[in-house]
């Protein structure tokens, strides 16, 4: 396994500064890490549950995901 995989795979500073991000606001991590989708989905589905008190439950999910996210490599990077 090459440095550059290691190093963005889980548990990377990257994912570890991302998983912060999504604990103080979900979607932000993911918004970090350039999944603007994913990130709009964890923060509108937070804020929607929690005015039912269950949103703690993809507060913690977005966390996760965040910490657990390992990117897909790039066409041009296994030319190589």
């Amino acid at each position: 396994m090459r440095d550059e995989e290691m190093a963005m795979g889980p548990g990377s500073t990257g994912n570890v500064v991302a998983a912060l991000c999504s604990f103080f606001l979900p979607g932000l991590g993911q918004l970090i890490q350039g999944r603007v989708i994913t990130a709009l989905i964890h923060f509108v589905l937070t804020g929607l549950l929690w005015c039912i008190w269950m949103g703690w439950v993809i507060h913690i999910w977005s966390t996760i995901d965040a910490a657990r996210f390992h990117p897909k490599p790039r066409l041009d990077d296994e030319l190589f």
